[in-house]
């Protein structure tokens, strides 16, 4: 088999959390074809546990611990050299030293990056064929995050959405190709840099449905008595924080008033301070769980209540392959092509959200799965059939 540089900004395990889930899929897909060589940064202590689960599917592997206070500290050095303040983040020479030694050793010619950032360890010299995995137009995303900034803040994530910009605009005039996550983010990044449209395409993600299936069988976490509404995902993440606070502060008390003995779970490992202190009688934060899937699948509902996004939101992909009801900002279905016939309701606005919410609990029937929006997980974000084409453009020669 050919050699392949693999190169990710977190390590691809456990695939618990959006990027995680897809360059693990990645990685798992393509260890049947080549022989993958693995570079990647550890930002959670804890995940040092994983790596023999990694090492099983690579010829060669090389970890990096990253500190995220000491690497934020690092990143202003951006400020001084005009770069994105992504870049100097991650930026290491020992990494580097790994992949110039790794390439030459194995006379590697080709090279997947996961996160745009990790381009920076390849240079002309390198002579390999790159195909970059932007996931997300990043850049778009901190432009989010600074509309709904005020002060410094605001200048910061302005000032990285520009840099970071012209950065992904270079990488990507240098890879051979260039892939997001949905067709929705693909033709944004061609809008925004059309001379390189020809080689910006998207490879949607995927969902093990054998795994997320509402026919295993599991133990409720919920009390008896309770309609639950949930919501999943990492909250340590702006997005999500900004995302569970307008529920729980802004929707959920129009909610109770009518349906008192609904409770509110935000499940989901790390939860920030803002997180934690929304916990009450009806509002439960449950931190990190084993497995998400007993919580999905004894909920009343999902909700993806997300007013900052880009690209496909796994929470809400995993909420229908359990067969749930979601309920979702515009902003989480982005990349979805949902309609009428699916059993998905979408809104943004206070009354609206409050609305639909109220709607599902009102309905006496019992916790019966969507065969509907199950099956149209299992039609159109099947793995094999969207890694199929990664793998076709890889071998591309």
């Amino acid at each position: 088999m050919q050699d392949l540089l693999f190169l990710a900004h977190r390590i691809p395990y456990p695939p618990n959390k959006g990027d995680k889930i897809r360059s693990y899929h990645f990685l798992k897909y393509l260890s049947s074809s080549y022989n993958v060589h693995l570079g990647a940064f550890i930002d959670d202590p804890n995940d040092w546990q994983y790596i023999d689960k990694l090492d099983a599917l690579c010829a060669s592997t090389h970890y990096l611990g990253l500190k995220p206070l000491q690497a934020k500290i690092k990143s202003l050095q951006g400020v001084l050299t005009g770069d994105a303040l992504s870049l100097p983040y991650y930026k290491n020479q020992t990494m580097q030293d790994w992949v110039d030694n790794t390439l030459k050793t194995h006379s590697i010619k080709k090279a997947l990056i996961f996160s745009s950032v990790m381009a920076q360890f390849i240079n002309e010299s390198h002579d390999v064929d790159m195909i970059v995995d932007f996931v997300d137009v990043d850049s778009d995303k901190w432009r989010q995050y600074a509309a709904s900034k005020k002060g410094i803040s605001q200048w910061i994530y302005q000032r990285e959405s520009h840099h970071l910009f012209n950065y992904e605009q270079k990488i990507a005039g240098q890879a051979r190709a260039s892939l997001f996550v949905s067709e929705q983010e693909a033709d944004l990044f061609k809008k925004l840099a059309p001379e390189v449209s020809d080689r910006v395409m998207p490879v949607n993600n995927g969902v093990d449905t054998d795994y997320f299936s509402p026919e295993r069988i599991f133990a409720t976490p919920y009390p008896d008595d309770a309609d639950v509404i949930v919501f999943t995902g990492a909250m340590d993440y702006w997005a999500n924080v900004d995302a569970v606070k307008w529920f729980a502060e802004d929707v959920f008390p129009h909610i109770i008033k009518n349906h008192p003995a609904v409770k509110f779970y935000v499940v989901g490992s790390r939860p920030s301070k803002e997180v934690a202190a929304l916990a009450s009688d009806s509002v439960v934060v449950t931190g990190a769980v084993s497995d998400v899937r007993p919580y999905l699948a004894y909920a009343k509902l999902a909700v993806a209540t997300l007013r900052i996004a880009r690209g496909i939101q796994n929470k809400v992909l995993e909420a229908m392959a359990m067969g749930k009801y979601v309920i979702a900002t515009s902003a989480a279905m982005e990349g979805i092509p949902y309609d009428e016939t699916l059993d998905v309701s979408v809104g943004d606005t206070i009354e609206i959200m409050t609305s639909k919410v109220g709607v599902q609990l009102e309905k006496q029937s019992p916790l019966i799965a969507s065969n509907r929006n199950r099956d149209f997980v299992k039609a159109t974000f099947s793995w094999e059939q969207n890694l199929n084409r990664l793998l076709t453009l890889l071998q591309d020669d």
